[in-house]
């Protein structure tokens, strides 16, 4: 039985280049979970782990149903509540976001509370009833691939303000990133993380 995975069977949505550049992004089916804090910190950690471990848990039950399917890349869309003032001087435990990984369309809400349930049984996480299944609406945004810490992406941020004002587009939602790299496996310098945001 063949996996579907969707950074192949999308792969224009996980691709970027390291010049800015617009592009239109399908709506598309997510697990998320919102939570606020330090990306560095105790209570990021647990919202991420606890929606890695139901998309698991979902894909276990897909693979049964002969349904299987690669896990796809964590993303994130990032914000601070007061919209007046440069996000990135805002301290980091006030940092809004809400945590995102793309699952196939045949997922169902029954899965999602089959899955809760079965990861609670094995897992003493207390975040595991706060993911939930979305469907993310899509539409044009403006894009660039940045390679290197995430420390340095102001630099990748300005290209994409850059193009936005060079072609009289205005920003609208959150700042949306996808993590082509574990930062666990590979060294600062050389990770992939593609910078969005969706344009009017």
């Amino acid at each position: 039985m063949d996996k579907l995975d969707l950074t192949k069977a999308y792969r224009s949505y996980y691709t970027a280049g390291t010049s800015a550049e617009l592009v239109h992004i399908e709506d598309a089916l997510f697990l998320t979970i919102i939570g606020q804090g330090d990306p560095d910190g105790a209570v990021f950690s647990t919202d991420v782990e606890a929606l890695y471990t139901v998309a698991y848990a979902i894909k276990f039950i897909n693979k049964a149903l002969q349904k299987d399917f690669v896990v796809s890349k964590l993303e994130g869309n990032w914000w601070v509540d007061d919209k007046s003032v440069d996000p990135l001087t805002v301290p980091r435990h006030l940092w809004r976001y809400q945590l995102m990984i793309r699952v196939p369309d045949y997922v169902e809400a029954a899965q999602l509370v089959q899955a809760v349930t079965t990861a609670e049984k094995k897992k003493n996480n207390s975040r595991l009833r706060a993911v939930d299944l979305k469907n993310v609406e899509g539409g044009r945004a403006v894009q660039v691939l940045h390679i290197g810490p995430y420390s340095e992406e102001p630099v990748s941020l300005a290209k994409m303000e850059a193009y936005a004002k060079q072609h009289f587009l205005q920003y609208m939602g959150p700042h949306h990133e996808l993590y082509l790299s574990d930062p666990r496996k590979i060294v600062p310098g050389k990770q992939k993380t593609i910078l969005r945001h969706f344009v009017r």
